[in-house]
């Protein structure tokens, strides 16, 4: 049987579109709107929905989305009740993807084999890790494909032909092309590079390939979706997050 992320991705092949996938961050600014934000996600237009693990050290993320990881720490977040997150959206919606993203520190201290296996049972599709280089995929990619949960893999600018088979290898799901050098959401992506990158990097994968990193506006995810799978959009979510709370008091 094949995998909602699959599936999905063969529904948008189907309709000739890219998909949208919109990253928030769990618990921000409390559980109980996060949970409704991630419920209004998929009539808003949402594909795929990435839903971040908050960290108190979020190498890879920028100033928005770090500022979002401390705002659901603060409000008592933690890896239990992310799950418990993911678990009550699938019950309302068995059919749009989730995909964890995060760091590999939460899930070494909640328990590998326990945060699969938690992860699996809550209806998690996808897992990104942005810490661990193939190099360690006994660590934990390996185990989430035997759980039944795609491990999806970062290629950066930097990503060469070298390089690119052991990225992909165990790659599931979809491959997550990173536009920009860096942190989320500080530079605008050079559009010509993204779209070179991308066909060359389908040489290596017959996966789909999602663009995101420094997406930041309507005619910027038109231009990317016209060479990928699919668009991610992250910082601009958690900045109107953030904008609605200033507004709020």
């Amino acid at each position: 049987m094949s995998s909602r992320i699959a599936r999905r991705f063969a529904a948008l092949k189907a309709e000739g579109r890219a998909g949208l996938v919109t990253f928030v961050t769990a618990g921000d600014p409390d559980y109980r709107t996060s949970l409704e934000i991630v419920k209004g996600l998929p009539k808003a237009g949402a594909d795929i929905i990435e839903i971040g693990m908050p960290f108190t050290d979020p190498m890879a993320d920028g100033p928005a989305i770090q500022a979002a990881g401390l705002r659901a720490l603060a409000a008592g977040q933690t890896m239990t009740k992310t799950l418990a997150l993911v678990r009550a959206f699938r019950k309302a919606d068995s059919e749009t993807p989730i995909v964890l993203m995060g760091y590999y520190n939460p899930i070494y201290v909640y328990g590998v084999a326990r945060f699969l296996d938690d992860a699996k049972a809550a209806g998690a599709d996808g897992l990104i890790v942005v810490d661990l280089p193939p190099e360690e995929d006994d660590e934990l990619c390996l185990p989430a494909l035997a759980a039944g949960i795609d491990f999806i893999r970062l290629a950066t600018p930097t990503t060469d032909d070298a390089r690119a088979p052991a990225v992909f290898r165990h790659t599931g799901g979809f491959v997550y092309y990173v536009s920009v050098l860096g942190i989320t959401g500080t530079k605008t992506p050079d559009l010509a590079s993204v779209r070179t990158n991308v066909r060359r990097l389908r040489k290596f994968t017959t996966l789909p390939i999602c663009v995101g990193f420094g997406v930041r506006n309507a005619s910027q995810a038109r231009a990317i979706a016209k060479d990928a799978d699919g668009v991610v959009v992250g910082s601009a979510l958690v900045n109107a997050v953030r904008d609605s709370l200033s507004k709020a008091g």
